[in-house]
């Protein structure tokens, strides 16, 4: 049905009886394949004595997080929060200007994006830190050297992200904005990116992700961040190198998490989300609206 929910089912082919059973079989192998490699890792780490309450009480004390783990989170999420405005920023003008009419805005842009997509991110918060010299007569500081490397290099990947997400619209919805007397730039203010918006934010919060994680490359230049602070501080006073690695995994873990259920909650259709009234189911929402009183 047309505006009706799509489904997914179609996308692939329903196993038979004994794709299904050929399935149940793999995922089951490959359980106990994960089982045996956690089991010999637990293994090994016991015969090193990393499970040993010594090397994981440290962990608990106030004064490692007030110490270590804090300062380090703060300096990772303030690194992110940065990169990611401007990143978006960055993002947004320069899709734009790839969309251009004018090739002497388009050739331009494009150039930039493609050359800050190529270059690695541990070498432009390399260059930026130890080259800054070199262009300026002074050296900027390893906040600022963090931050350039992940807004030029994540900002080139999520113009790309909102490019493709505008030229993945129908093109009768351009021209229907150009045949009412839209302005170029008010057809993608108003009609193309508004509708491409939810389609390219899974992709958009997965590349903050990635930034946030890029953020532990701070190290090279001595800025303090979760990894150096967390890992080498604890590791260098404590001598538990395994433990320390654990926990800082799993901080990571729980705010990339986070972000993928932002993901998640933004990709869904404002009718889906929950809200503070009953709502009708979505089914019979879509299929056949309530009839009215009579």
């Amino acid at each position: 049905m047309i505006g009706g929910p799509v489904s997914y089912a179609n996308l692939y082919e329903t196993p038979g009886p004994r794709g299904a059973r050929r399935n149940r079989v793999l995922a089951g192998v490959i359980a106990l394949v994960l089982l045996g490699l956690a089991y010999v890792t637990y293994v090994r780490f016991d015969a090193k004595e990393q499970w040993a309450a010594g090397k994981w009480t440290p962990l608990l004390r106030p004064e490692v997080w007030t110490t270590f783990i804090l300062p380090g989170l703060a300096g990772t999420l303030a690194a992110a929060v940065a990169g990611v405005v401007l990143a978006g920023l960055f993002g947004l003008v320069f899709a734009t200007a790839r969309l251009s009419d004018h090739r002497w805005i388009r050739w331009p842009a494009s150039a930039v994006v493609e050359f800050f997509r190529a270059v690695p991110l541990l070498l432009l918060i390399f260059f930026a830190f130890f080259g800054s010299y070199v262009f300026t007569g002074a050296n900027i500081s390893a906040f600022t050297a963090v931050v350039f490397g992940l807004t030029f290099y994540n900002g080139s990947v999520i113009a790309e992200i909102i490019r493709a997400g505008v030229l993945s619209l129908p093109r009768g919805q351009a021209e229907a904005a150009h045949a009412i007397g839209l302005r170029k730039g008010q057809v993608m203010r108003l009609v193309l990116l508004p509708q491409a918006f939810r389609a390219m934010m899974p992709a958009v919060i997965s590349q903050f992700v990635v930034l946030l994680k890029d953020s532990a490359l701070g190290l090279i230049v001595g800025y303090d961040e979760l990894v150096d602070r967390g890992l080498n501080g604890i590791a260098a006073n404590f001598s538990n190198v395994i433990p320390a690695a654990i926990l800082i995994a799993a901080i990571f873990i729980g705010i990339n998490l986070s972000l993928d259920r932002l993901a998640h909650w933004l990709s869904r259709p404002s009718g889906d989300r929950p809200r503070g009234r009953a709502a009708w189911p979505r089914t019979y929402r879509a299929t056949t609206p309530p009839s009215s009183p009579p």
